[in-house]
C-alpha cells in the first residue's frame, strides 16, 4: 500500500525542485539578454526593468533550492529523521531567501516613477524615441522635462505639447510587469511552505513508527515498518 504522506512529500519535493530550476533558468537567460539592443519600445521598457532585477540573488536562490532538494534525497532514501530535519531547515532558509527577492521587487514598484526617470535620462535618443512611439507619449514628465525626441509620435513641439509625458504609461506598464513576477515569487514561497508542512507530517509519522518499533522491541516482537 502506498504511503500517502510520503507520496505527497515526494510530489511537492519535485515541484520544489522545479521552482528552483525555473528561477535559475530565468535569471541566467534574462541576465544575458536584457542588455541587447531593443527593437521596439516595449522591449526597451522590459529590458530596462530587467536591468534593475537582482539576478545574481536569483541565481543564488535557484542554486540553494537545488542544495535543499539534494538534502531531501537521503531523507527519502532512508528513514533518517535527522536528514529530514536538515532538509526542512534548508527549505525554510530558501523560502526566506525567495521572499526577500520578492519584497525587493515589490519595493521597486513603489519608486518606479523615480527609477524610470533616471533610466530615461541615461538612454540614447533612439531608445527614448522607441519608448515614445510604443507608449504614445512625449518626453518623460512632459514634452519639455526632459525634452521630447522628434519622431512620428512627437513630430513637432506643438504636437508634443498636446501629448502626455511617458511617466504615467511607463509606470503602469512597469507596475503590472513587476507585479506578475513578484507574485510568482510569492507563489514559490507558498510551495516552500507546503513542503515544510509535508515534511512535518512525514517527521511525525516516522516518529510514531519509531515509537511503535521500540514498543514492539520491548515486548519481544520484531515487526518491520
Amino acid at each position: 500500500m502506498v504511503n500517502k504522506v510520503l507520496a505527497a512529500f515526494v510530489g511537492i519535493d519535485i515541484l520544489f525542485a522545479a521552482t528552483g530550476a525555473l528561477i535559475l533558468g530565468f535569471s541566467v537567460i534574462v541576465q544575458k539578454t536584457c542588455f541587447d539592443a531593443p527593437t521596439d519600445g516595449n522591449m526597451a521598457a522590459r529590458d530596462l526593468l530587467y536591468q534593475q532585477f537582482p539576478f545574481s540573488a536569483g541565481i543564488g536562490n535557484g542554486i540553494f533550492t537545488f542544495v535543499a532538494f539534494a538534502c531531501t534525497l537521503p531523507a527519502l532514501a532512508t528513514n533518517s529523521r535527522s536528514w529530514l530535519k536538515a532538509a526542512v531547515f534548508l527549505v525554510v532558509v530558501d523560502a526566506i531567501f525567495t521572499l526577500i527577492i520578492g519584497l525587493d521587487l515589490w519595493i521597486l514598484t513603489l519608486r518606479i516613477k523615480e527609477t524610470f526617470s533616471n533610466l530615461w535620462v541615461a538612454q540614447a535618443p533612439e531608445v527614448q524615441s522607441q519608448l515614445q512611439i510604443a507608449f504614445q507619449c512625449c518626453g518623460y514628465f512632459n514634452s519639455t522635462s526632459p525634452a521630447f525626441r522628434t519622431d512620428s509620435t512627437c513630430p513637432s513641439p506643438a504636437t508634443a505639447a498636446l501629448m502626455t509625458g511617458c511617466a504615467a504609461p511607463l509606470s503602469r506598464f512597469s507596475n503590472t510587469f513587476i507585479d506578475n513576477i513578484f507574485t510568482a515569487l510569492f507563489g514559490v514561497v507558498g510551495v516552500d511552505a507546503v513542503l515544510v508542512i509535508a515534511a512535518a507530517c512525514l517527521l511525525k509519522e516516522r516518529k510514531e513508527m519509531e515509537r511503535y518499533r521500540h514498543i514492539d522491541e520491548k515486548s519481544g516482537v520484531r515487526g518491520t515498518f
